[in-house]
């Protein structure tokens, strides 16, 4: 390597949750840093997030009087591993909460809180939570204190907390005056207010990231990763080790295909993230983990170019407009085919199902089908209650106009939409349990939460709708397989020298579990955290 290489003991890849937090603890624990970001716009993904994180036994949780302990969530976990989390790291988790929590509020301004009563995902299983208590997120941050980094982050300013936003229970929109005095302080919230929290600590200790450097290889010497390399033919060396934070593959085509277990289309993450983490891993030989599975998430899109969509550009989740009352999905046979309202990483399963005679996945294509009774109440896609629909959202005065339109079985889906309101008027989803889990009727209508009115409701009310819903992904959750300080580990299962994973750029810790909202943040935050200090030479 070249002498006039830059050298420092740790570099970092990535500028996303998991990145800037392992910087920091690693900065913090005394050790010289370099963050590196691939895009021209720091935080990929988490910038685009709501700033949640799931922290089972969560310091916050006496002020609220939430009963959780370490043992609730072992159990939890445990119950939902499906042979996919590894027993340590479930422990290193749950160990790791308080730590983190009280660390970054001594050593840096982000102060997290308890998003109050948003439920586990799968709250009837042991250890699981019905009243919520483990979803946090981030107070608002003041974007002033970052001087000239205070507008280098990607998405747009979002001045709310979850708890103001339809899926927390809100509007979705502040009263004038508060709009006004949260702007006037340029004050933001959710996924943005994490990171610029976390930034200002990083600058404080004099560490600032570097755009638009995206690194290709790791370089080695007698087995160690000793340094990086990166597209522009530039070198850095680092005496500690290298960590790659660089989030998931699902933007590269022949990655998706090759490990994913089922289709993804209409993506919401970052552009950058094609998987650059996970091809230096497998150069050096690291094991791999967790390869099929993605933080699966229904979306809608908006008519345009696909390779250019991402979430807050296109591509919109659809939570509430599949739970409320007054909707369900159906498929190509325009038939049900799930709970509508369970959360979207486990509604992965059933666009995955694959038909063995048919040789297709069954329940791809869909569409959210819904009526003028459920846009007149609630509204929907962007539009307040009573507005008019996006012309992108098909519209039809009878069902069987509607299923001409959509190509679909016009006696199919008149049969599907009486059974469900039949189901509807006898309060009780006899096919799926829609209504069931606490959890169904969080983003419903919270008139009637908890209990199955929240989330069952008739289609009687011409004109009718329907929007094309298509299998998304927040972001993969397969790479390197790692210590629970995130060590990379090769193909025997020893430590690779000098090289360190995180975030959606390791094999994620809670295997194909996505315990409650904020499940992908709250292990990033914790992982990132032992992974600093361990690579800094100070283990949590």
């Amino acid at each position: 390597m070249s002498d006039s290489a830059p050298e420092v003991d740790v570099i970092v890849l990535g500028t996303g949750c998991a990145g800037l937090i392992t910087a920091l603890a690693a900065a913090d624990a005394g050790a010289s840093v370099a963050v590196y970001e691939k895009g021209a716009k720091l935080g990929g993904t988490t910038a685009l997030s709501s700033g949640v994180a799931w922290l089972p036994a969560n310091k916050y949780q006496a002020d609220h009087r939430v009963s959780d302990s370490i043992a609730d969530g072992r159990a939890y976990l445990t119950a939902l591993s499906n042979g996919m989390i590894l027993p340590e790291f479930t422990e290193a988790f749950l160990e790791s909460v308080n730590p983190m929590l009280e660390w970054a509020e001594q050593r840096t301004p982000l102060r997290m809180r308890l998003v109050p009563g948003y439920p586990d995902y799968h709250p009837e299983f042991s250890g699981g939570k019905p009243g919520g208590g483990r979803s946090t997120e981030p107070e608002l941050f003041c974007f002033d204190q970052l001087g000239e980094w205070k507008d280098r982050f990607l998405g747009f300013r979002r001045p709310m907390a979850v708890g103001e936003t339809p899926v927390g229970g809100g509007t979705g929109f502040l009263t004038p005056e508060e709009e006004a005095e949260r702007t006037s302080q340029n004050l933001e919230g959710l996924g943005r207010a994490l990171l610029g929290a976390l930034l200002k600590g990083l600058l404080d200790r004099g560490v600032e990231p570097q755009l638009e450097r995206a690194a290709i290889r790791l370089i080695t010497e007698q087995g160690r990763v000793v340094g990086v390399r990166f597209a522009d033919g530039t070198q850095a060396r680092a005496r500690r080790g290298v960590v790659l934070a660089t989030g998931g593959f699902e933007r590269d085509p022949e990655l998706v295909t090759a490990f994913l277990r089922g289709p993804v289309s209409h993506l919401t993450g970052a552009v950058t993230n094609t998987g650059d983490g996970l091809k230096m891993a497998m150069q050096v030989g690291a094991k791999l983990g967790v390869m099929r599975e993605a933080w699966w998430v229904p979306v809608v899109a908006e008519p345009g170019d696909e390779d250019t969509q991402y979430a807050l550009h296109g591509v919109q989740l659809v939570q509430r407009e599949r739970t409320l009352p007054r909707t369900i999905m159906v498929n190509g046979d325009g038939r049900r085919f799930t709970n509508e309202a369970a959360n979207y990483n486990a509604l992965g399963g059933a666009f995955h199902e694959f038909h063995p005679t048919h040789f297709r996945y069954e329940n791809q294509p869909c569409w959210t089908v819904f009526d003028q009774g459920f846009v007149d109440e609630y509204g929907g896609f962007g539009v307040p209650a009573g507005g008019e629909m996006p012309a992108w959202v098909t519209r039809a005065d009878s069902l069987a106009e509607l299923a001409g339109a959509l190509g679909l079985p016009a006696e199919q889906l008149a049969a599907t939409v009486q059974r469900w309101n039949d189901l509807s008027a006898r309060g009780h989803d006899d096919d799926f349990g829609r209504g069931d889990s606490a959890f169904d009727g969080w983003c419903g209508d919270r008139r009637h939460y908890p209990g199955p009115l929240a989330t069952l409701g008739p289609i009687d009310r011409g004109p009718f709708y329907a929007a094309p819903l298509y299998s998304s992904t927040l972001g993969t959750k397969g790479g390197p397989r790692t210590t629970v300080d995130c060590e990379v580990l090769d193909v025997e299962g020893s430590v690779i020298e000098g090289l360190w994973a995180v975030g959606n750029a390791m094999a994620a810790p809670t295997g194909m579990v996505y315990g409650g909202a904020g499940g992908t943040l709250g292990p990033a935050m914790v992982f990132g955290y032992r992974c600093g200090r361990a690579v800094a030479g100070a283990p949590a």
